[in-house]
């Protein structure tokens, strides 16, 4: 039972009690809620990812919420990770035992002296990686990135007393430089924006040809 003073995981069981078998819940939390063992909410933690729901978390950078400065986190459950295809007929990666950490806390940029945004190349970095890692073939090739997105079994959650901060997994960048880190992000984002800007110029081809027809 969640306590009484923290409704974080009634929220999150009520969410699972509700998702569809092929749905996946994405909703955000303080980054409390993965690692916090008060009041029973680590043998809650331990009982979701036992029962291999958790599909991602996100790390997410401070001021980024008028309401306040303080960072948050991005929880994605799902049911099903087999694979099969969906209703919709997506055929998606066996990821059965596996979860996707991504440290996005280095992205996005002041936009004055106490708020922070994140640009639309950030926004897709993530959604790319994550996409990716799922097995999405219009999302490209998954691989880790050190100091920003690993993929985890769940026998290493275990032994880290199933807390789900991505800072835990994804380790440091190489040579332990943030700016190496940075320059590695900053070479993704800018990659993935030549991308979606040639795909967006292949889109119109494509809606050119078919108006002339």
């Amino acid at each position: 039972m969640p306590p009484p003073r923290n409704a974080n995981f009634a929220w999150v069981q009520h969410f699972i009690h509700h998702l569809a078998p092929h749905g996946i819940a994405g909703f955000v939390l303080s980054n409390g809620s993965m690692s916090s063992a008060q009041s029973g909410e680590g043998d809650m933690r331990k009982k979701i990812v036992e029962a291999d729901l958790v599909d991602c978390m996100v790390a997410l950078p401070g001021q980024l919420f008028y309401g306040t400065a303080i960072p948050a986190s991005l929880w994605f459950l799902v049911k099903e990770k087999s694979g099969r295809s969906t209703r919709g007929g997506a055929q998606l990666r066996d990821r059965r035992g596996e979860t996707l950490f991504i440290n996005a806390r280095d992205l996005g940029s002041l936009v004055d002296r106490t708020h922070r945004e994140l640009s639309d190349a950030d926004r897709n970095l993530i959604t790319r990686t994550y996409h990716s890692w799922r097995g999405q073939p219009e999302a490209g090739e998954y691989a880790d990135v050190p100091g920003f997105c690993r993929s985890v079994r769940i026998d290493e959650i275990r032994i880290n007393d199933h807390v789900l901060a991505p800072g835990r997994y994804v380790g440091a960048a190489p040579n332990s430089e943030s700016g190496d880190l940075e320059s590695r992000v900053n070479t993704l984002r800018n990659t993935l924006q030549s991308q979606l800007d040639e795909s967006d110029r292949l889109a119109k081809n494509v809606r050119d040809m078919l108006a002339r027809l």
